[in-house]
């Protein structure tokens, strides 16, 4: 009766010590895992921004009422379209460090600021249209898309007027 309690015993302790030793391993990998989700995101942000300013390119070029279609997917994440500013941003907050906090870089036309926000990072990726007049729906408001699980329609249009207006229509 003793072998058999003591059998017992010994698979209680080293289901246990199984257990911490996963927890223990889960609790560095999962933080390193979380970290590479994020520069993928950012990759692909930067990579979406300059699909809509190829497109803003491409419509201004092509005349007054001309129109695209792009679909967008957020998983992590908000797009902000700006139109006080002009501008389009992409807000992501992760424990991924870009760049050095407080330091803009720019890659390819959009600047990129990383700032240390507690123990994760707050990185915003700006893309500013100067000569352009960004507009939401023809008015002078911004627009904050967040992350969903399907993909937004976004329609991108060319409205004309003194300061050439790029307007965007969320569907």
């Amino acid at each position: 009766m003793k072998k058999r309690g003591q059998v017992w015993i010994e698979t209680v302790t080293y289901t246990l010590v199984a257990f911490v030793l996963i927890g223990l391993v889960l609790s560095f990998v999962k933080p390193k895992i979380e970290e590479l989700q994020d520069q993928a995101i950012i990759e692909q942000s930067i990579g979406m921004i300059k699909e809509i300013d190829s497109i803003i390119t491409e419509i201004k070029e092509g005349g007054i009422g001309n129109k695209r279609k792009i679909e967008i997917s957020l998983k992590k994440g908000e797009l902000e379209i700006n139109c006080e500013n002009d501008s389009i941003l992409f807000l992501l907050e992760g424990n991924y460090l870009y760049s050095q906090p407080g330091e803009i870089i720019e890659e390819g036309g959009i600047e990129i600021l990383t700032e240390e926000k507690g123990r994760n990072y707050k990185i915003t990726l700006t893309k500013k249209y100067e000569n352009l007049n960004i507009t939401y729906f023809g008015k002078e408001e911004n627009k904050i898309i967040s992350k969903s699980p399907t993909p937004y329609t976004i329609f991108i249009s060319n409205k004309g007027g003194i300061n050439q207006t790029i307007d965007f229509e969320l569907n």
